[in-house]
């Protein structure tokens, strides 16, 4: 596939999803190609995940199930754009169909929830929190609940955004589809419990994979995105980054969110209850200030607006360099 033709796809997909989100109507009446893929990956739990099975037997069918994902979400990433492409303004269409699969305004919009809710009082943060992190909400403080907004807008920063338009960039809306089967796989069955320890393994590790260039990259454009945000530091971000990112839990994770971390002055992560269990993690901007606020999380969102900038422009840059190369 040209490069040319997927830089453009990418790009186009980026506005369009910038400017106008997922459309409210289409949800409402279709759900969202997330939804889709979620259905299947619960059907395969289903009928292949059976606890009486030896953890070998499980664990090749989490690798099976992972092929199947595979499978569906390249399969039709690939008629999709062909059909799209042989339609009149096929390439507007390809773009539209492809934009569905990023999440910039919707992560925006969540993460915003979360700022006005706290300006409201402790339980309407808690409650705008609960729709965007794992962890349990009443645990946590107001400093606990800015803290997890902005660690989550990191985080989905890196995989909600830079990693599917890397991956469209690299093979079109089937790369881009390819990535969210994998991305949501991990999210639903990823976990190291007594179920998925085996059967989600396979989902874990492509997932990580997939995700290592995209975060790194991630951690790269919040350090950008920081030269135009007054009061943000690039050269913290690029520190931080550097330094604590590999004390995350995460191999990934910790990019993104050291990156945020360095540049807005912050200490995110360490030590968080998920389900009733402390999670022990690295402090991500070590030294930076511990108790964050609703007015902290927006000074975040100007943060995040700017890197999303920054990707996009990294796309316009390297589609009109593919173009000239041709």
């Amino acid at each position: 596939m040209a490069l040319d033709l997927t830089l453009g796809l990418t790009l186009l997909a980026l506005l369009c999803e910038a400017a106008f989100g997922y459309p409210r109507f289409l949800f409402d009446r279709i759900g969202h190609p997330v939804m889709w893929i979620g259905w299947l990956i619960h059907l395969l739990d289903t009928h292949l995940n059976s606890e009486a099975d030896a953890p070998m037997e499980r664990r090749l069918d989490g690798v099976a199930t992972l092929a199947v994902v595979l499978a569906v979400c390249i399969g039709a990433g690939v008629a999709l754009q062909a059909l799209a492409l042989a339609l009149p303004a096929g390439f507007v269409i390809a773009a539209l169909a492809g934009s569905t699969l990023l999440a910039q305004r919707s992560l925006y919009e969540h993460v915003a929830r979360v700022a006005d809710g706290l300006e409201h009082g402790l339980a309407e943060g808690r409650a705008a929190v609960a729709h965007i992190v794992g962890r349990d909400p009443e645990a946590l403080d107001e400093a606990g609940v800015a803290r997890a907004a902005i660690e989550s807008l990191a985080e989905n920063f890196s995989d909600g955004i830079v990693a599917p338009a890397l991956w469209m960039a690299v093979g079109g809306i089937a790369g881009a589809v390819a990535y969210k089967g994998v991305n949501t796989a991990d999210s639903m069955i990823g976990h190291r419990t007594r179920r998925y320890a085996e059967f989600g393994w396979a989902s874990a590790r492509f997932d990580d994979l997939l995700n290592l260039p995209a975060a790194r990259l991630a951690g790269v454009l919040v350090g950008i995105g920081a030269v135009f945000v007054p009061g943000a530091s690039p050269l913290r971000a690029w520190r931080a980054m550097w330094r604590d990112a590999g004390e995350h839990r995460s191999p990934n994770a910790g990019w993104p969110e050291a990156a945020f971390a360095g540049a807005l002055g912050l200490a995110l992560a360490g030590p968080r209850q998920y389900g009733g269990q402390m999670s022990d993690d690295g402090i991500m901007g070590a030294g930076g200030r511990r108790e964050c606020t609703a007015q902290d999380i927006r000074r975040a969102l100007r943060l995040y607006r700017a890197a999303d900038a920054a990707t996009i422009a990294l796309a316009a840059i390297g589609w009109l360099a593919a173009v000239l190369a041709m």
